[in-house]
């Protein structure tokens, strides 16, 4: 699975690199950061880093056009899972049913309950942890007018890192196209893998200290100017 996974990526990849000198390359990507947003196995974020790197080292695709076009398909796409989760819920997606998507579900619910707009943010560079969350914002009743604020800010906040990255990676490997895109693709991989697990352990601080009983010292139960010794 994973193979082809990787397969179909590298497919994407060399398609959207062959239309880099056409208009329909706008086409293409607005197309797959949409789909990515409801359906994770489409790469976007490699696609708008490798267009990046192209456009630095080439001069086209128009850079800002790349990065408008991301920023409009991240967010459509994110209406879409939110949608989705309000229609049909979580738990008819297949992939949402294995033991890592119920769990990536149970923690975006707590979540969202607690501070939605600020895991909305984070769970954008997370290929399926923004999926899940979105859906789940939708399946829970979260505010469509606060969520179509929110994604439009994770949206702008996301394809500018992407673009920033494939920026980076071309300036400094500039000699070597197809190694500044490797880089890049693999530098925006593990960013988002390091937003997930730092998300995952906040979410799991939050959760202990919520579970935690509330005390009451004895300093804190004696009446203010208490000695604590009896009247003599």
């Amino acid at each position: 699975m994973i193979e082809l996974v990787s397969q179909i990526a590298r497919d994407v990849e060399a398609w959207i690199l062959a239309l880099t000198s056409s208009w329909w390359v706008f086409v293409a990507l607005f197309a797959l950061c949409t789909i990515d947003g409801f359906f994770p196995p489409v790469p976007s974020e490699s696609i708008v880093i490798t267009l990046a790197v192209t456009a630095h080292t080439t001069g086209a695709p128009n850079i800002w056009l790349v990065l408008v076009v991301a920023m409009a398909g991240a967010w459509c796409g994110d209406q879409i899972a939110f949608s989705l989760g309000r229609w049909i819920g979580t738990d008819r997606i297949p992939w949402l049913r294995s033991d890592r998507g119920r769990r990536t579900i149970e923690r975006a619910e707590r979540a969202i309950a607690h501070r939605g707009a600020s895991f909305i943010l984070g769970a954008r560079y997370v290929p399926i942890g923004r999926v899940a969350v979105n859906m789940t914002a939708g399946a829970v009743g979260y505010k469509r007018e606060r969520f179509v604020a929110v994604t439009a800010v994770a949206a702008v906040m996301w394809a500018v890192y992407s673009v920033l990255i494939g920026l980076a990676a071309a300036t400094w490997l500039g000699h070597s196209t197809l190694l500044a895109m490797a880089v890049g693709v693999v530098g925006g991989v593990v960013t988002g893998v390091a937003i997930d697990r730092i998300m995952a352990w906040v979410a799991r601080r939050r959760a202990a200290r919520a579970e935690e009983p509330a005390t009451v010292t004895a300093s804190e139960a004696a009446p203010v100017g208490s000695s604590g010794a009896h009247p003599s």
